[in-house]
Formats: C-alpha cells, structure tokens, sequence
C-alpha cells in the first residue's frame, strides 16, 4: 500500500490482515527450513536482467551487484540443480554470465563483481528477447525445456523502457519463462505489471532506492527454497513419507496397500465389487419421498471408489413387477451412475420382495447383466413395507450363493422376516429398532469383529458402515427422516433396509 493511503474498508482490511498473517507464517516455515538446511533448490535455469543504463548511476549499480551475489549465496547452485546467467543491458545487450561460464557458487560471485554499467539508453524489451533467445538457448549452457526445470528471469529495472515489452513479456511466458519484475524508484508501475508473471503480487516488487534493494534479498531466496516436507514433519504419512520438489507424496511398508486418501495405509487391498441397489418402488413410498431414496442412493454412490477395476454398479426397482434401471458395469465414473439414478422413475403398485430377491439372483448378478466372475457381490435391498410375496426360498439360496444378509428394520417392521434373511449368526447380522435416534446405537453393535478369519473382509465391513453412517448423518441433520433404517456390511454382504411402517418415508416433500 502506498505511503498515506489507509483501508476506507474495515472488512477488507480484517481480510487482509488475514491474508498476510497466512503469508506470514509460510514465510516463517521456509525460514525455518532454510536456517535448519533443509532448504532444496528446485533445479531451474535462472537469468537476472539488468538495467544499467545512464540513470543508474556507478555506486547504485554496485549495489545491484551485491543484491545479486546475496541471492546467488542462498541458492544451491550446481550442474544439476540452479544454473544462473546474468544479462546487462541499456540500449544494447551483453551477455555478461551464461549457464556454462560457472558452474561452481564461488565463480559465480567473482564474475558479478567484475561487472560494469554500460551507460546509455533503456530497451528493456530488446533484453527480454535477447534473454529468450540467446541466454536460455542449449548453446548457452540452459537445459531441454521438461517440467521438472524451471526457467526464471528476474528484471531490475529503474526507468521506463524505450521500447515495447508488452508483447516480448507474454511471449516469454508462454515459453514457460517465470518472470519476476523489480522496479526502482522512478520506475513505470505499469511496465512491471506488463512484464511479470502471475499472480502479480507475487512477482512484482518496488524499492524506493537502489540502497533498499537488499531487503529483498531474502524473498527471492525464499522463492527458490524448496523446503523438504518430509524431514520438516509436515505431512501425515502414515507409514513413509517420499520427498518432490515443493511437495510430497506418501508410500507404505512392505505388503500393505496405499489407501484413497493417499495418506493411510491397510493390509488389505480394494478388492473389485459389484454392487446393485434393488429399490422398493410401490405405491406407499409416495412419489415425494422416492425421489428422497434416489438422492440417498446418490449419497452412497459418492462414497463409493466407482471404476472399471473396482465397484461397479447396477440399479434394479420393484413393486408388483421387477424392472432393471441399468445393469452392472454400464456406467464406470460416478457422475454416469448419479445421472442414471436420478433419471429413475417412480413404479408404483404393490411390494414383491420374493420376486425382487429371485431377479437378483437369476439376472442382476449374472454375466449377461455385467457381473464379474469371482467378484464379491453386494445387495443393497431398499423396501418399506411387508413383502406380499414368500421371501423365505429366495433368501436361503441367496445364502447358499455366497451372498451375507444383513437385514435392518425400523418402527412396525416384521422382524419375522428380517431374521428369515438375515445370515447366519443372526444376531450379528439382523439389526431392529424403532426410531430413527437409536441408529448410533445400531453402528456401535456393528462395530463388533465378525470376521476373525478374514482380517480384510473385516476392515471391508467397517469402512462400508462408516460410508453408509455418514450419509444417514447427512440426512438426519436436514430433519427429513422421522424414523428409518441403516444397512452395512462387508463385501459379498446383501442388505435390507426396512422403513417406517407402510408410510415409508415421514410426511413432507423431498428437501430442496
């Protein structure tokens, strides 16, 4: 902010204050890396173009040099990772310091310190592209333009140019040359702007005196400081933490597996899974609140790690007659699965649980409908009423197939039958209560270790509770729901979901 203005906006400036006190600490953190030597140098290929031209005069010329042997002593130069060149200009451009003149520090401060002003006009633009094309050139010492290596160009300029650098400046940056701009008392604000790369504030800066150059010294070391994250302790790695340049990224020990957060860690693998919701569409759901099932079924989408290699899904709906909405395997991106599920249409009529249980089986987890040969098979049964049809044949050989039953209810649910589906042991698999309050109560039972031969089918059967906790979570806290269910269970794990009663869902639209 310049000298006598002050902030006419006591928000902005509150944000502001902010701002700098997050900036702040991230300077204090790199700091800290670099008196701690743990300070890295990304490898870049850096040129400093000067401006000496007649108003500059000898002594202030002097301390540019010292600004510049100040930086060249905080970067860690070598072959391999910072190369530096200097570029003197005025109305001409010399070439004083290439990438292959020096590749040790010490030759570099002795070259700066022989330099000299050339005395004469200010062709700032012609110097941009001298830089382009000469200094950042292969013949001169710079490396293959790759993502790896940067390319910086840091411009000291006291005046305004004499030429154009609008059009050179953008060049240069489409080139992938980062452009820093350091103006000096008398200097076009605006020719700053035109030149530096963006964010702005980040690479523009302004001294009112050549004397007050060396202040910003440290800011340009920070910005070729790459701290490392690793040995600084800032991430959360569970098992071991690898350094990048600027970043991190995390690996695990010997036989356990990345997990999606890219933080954690298992000693299971995300094994593939196909995965069909059979959706009770009859008439007592009422057309407001299937609209509400379909959201929820989005919900657990979202949590789900949809791919060609992992979960697949498929949607089947039911009421007196069973409809595929869409098999296994059709869509592979969660995006796809929404949109389907959302294009869903409201059946209606009456509740054939049995007939829905047996399509299951004889079509939805087949190969002509997607599903995978060896694959662990998940059903996630969504009714709110009594079935009108007999359960009790399909559910057995649903369980012979291999699939566990989890079964839920709430409120007037007929726990007859849910225990008649539910696989065995029943206790650890059948799951009652009346009101929606008591579900905390259901995902601590859950909690319980029911797979002591399968240490990864267990940590299956944890993570997918959680999944299915957090998205009831969400929809109880919009008030939407008087009284319902909540389905978990582990790979290869069918679910039933029972609701409140034969009015479904509490009265009340679908929330907005």
């Amino acid at each position: 902010m310049a000298p006598g203005l002050r902030c006419l906006l006591p928000l902005a400036c509150a944000a502001m204050m902010c701002i700098m006190g997050v900036r702040g600490t991230l300077e204090l953190q790199t700091a800290a890396a670099m008196a701690a030597g743990l300070c890295k140098t990304r490898p870049t290929d850096v040129v400093f173009i000067v401006d000496s031209s007649r108003s500059v005069r000898p002594s202030e010329f002097e301390q540019v040099k010292v600004f510049l042997v100040k930086v060249i002593e905080g970067l860690d130069v070598g072959v391999d990772s910072t190369r530096v060149a200097v570029v003197n200009y005025a109305s001409r451009v010399k070439n004083e310091i290439s990438f292959k003149s020096h590749r040790s520090k010490a030759g570099l401060i002795k070259a700066v310190g022989k330099l000299e002003p050339l005395s004469t006009g200010t062709m700032t633009g012609l110097a941009i592209q001298f830089a382009m094309n000469v200094a950042f050139s292969e013949t001169e010492g710079a490396r293959v333009k790759s993502p790896a290596v940067g390319k910086v160009a840091v411009i000291v300029t006291d005046g305004r140019p004499q030429d154009n650098v609008r059009d050179v400046a953008a060049r240069a940056r489409e080139a992938g040359i980062e452009i820093f701009a350091i103006g000096v008392g008398r200097v076009d604000m605006n020719t700053l702007r035109l030149m530096a790369s963006e964010p702005l504030e980040e690479h523009t800066d302004y001294v009112e005196s050549y004397s007050l150059i060396e202040k910003l010294t440290q800011k340009f070391q920070e910005a070729f400081c790459v701290s490392d994250l690793c040995a600084t302790g800032d991430h959360d790695c569970e098992h071991v933490c690898v350094s990048t340049p600027g970043s991190f990224k995390c690996a695990c020990n010997d036989d356990y597996t990345l997990q999606e957060d890219g933080r954690s860690c298992s000693a299971c693998s995300n094994a593939p899974t196909d995965v069909v919701f059979l959706i009770d569409g009859s008439k007592s759901v009422r057309p407001e609140n299937f609209e509400l099932v379909k959201k929820w079924i989005n919900q657990i989408v979202d949590k789900l790690d949809v791919s060609e290699n992992r979960a697949h899904v498929g949607l089947v709906q039911y009421s007196s007659t069973v409809r595929s909405e869409f098999p296994l395997g059709r869509y592979n991106n969660k995006k796809d699965v929404k949109d389907a599920v959302r294009k869903m249409i409201y059946m209606e009529r009456g509740t054939m649980t049995g007939q829905a249980l047996r399509y299951l089986q004889d079509s939805s987890f087949t190969p002509g409908q997607g599903a995978r040969p060896g694959v662990a098979k998940v059903a996630i049964i969504f009714t709110d009423g009594r079935s009108q049809d007999y359960i009790g044949d399909a559910a057995k050989k649903a369980k012979e197939k291999g699939y566990k039953m989890y079964a839920i209810g709430v409120g007037s649910a007929v726990e007859d039958e849910l225990k008649e589906i539910a696989s065995e042991p029943v206790t650890d698999h059948y799951f009652y209560t009346a009101d929606f309050k008591a579900m905390s109560q259901i995902a601590k039972k859950l909690q319980i270790n029911v797979c002591e031969d399968d240490p990864c089918e267990c940590d299956s059967l944890v993570k997918f509770r959680k999944k299915v906790e957090e998205a009831l979570k969400a929809l109880s806290k919009k008030y939407i729901l008087r009284s319902t269910v909540c389905i978990v269970g582990s790979v290869g794990h069918m679910f039933l979901w029972k609701l409140n009663g034969t009015d479904g869902f509490a009265n009340g639209g679908a929330p907005s």
